[in-house]
């Protein structure tokens, strides 16, 4: 979707560092808490997404789609998928 393979790399190694515009940082902060300590979660945490220009709509989606993910991945896990050979990171 990016179309830039370079920023996908520096987005894989260190999204922080790679260069994103303050929108999309914010998005991928909220999502990385919310799949790595989802019980912190904090409504300041949602009220960083709207100061960063998400309405209400596009919040509930980072928060589906998140979410969504961390369910399939732990269903995979649970039940012992193989993940698909070129689907892994190099």
């Amino acid at each position: 979707m990016l179309k830039d393979e370079e920023l996908v790399t520096r987005i894989q190694e260190d999204f922080r560092s790679a260069g994103l515009d303050p929108k999309r940082l914010a998005m991928l902060e909220y999502s990385e808490k919310l799949t790595l300590t989802p019980g912190a979660m904090e409504r300041s945490d949602v009220e960083a997404l709207q100061v960063a220009g998400f309405n209400d709509a596009d919040i509930l989606a980072i928060a589906e789609v998140t979410a969504y993910y961390a369910y399939v991945n732990r269903i995979a896990d649970g039940l012992g998928v193989q993940v698909e050979e070129w689907f892994v990171p190099e």
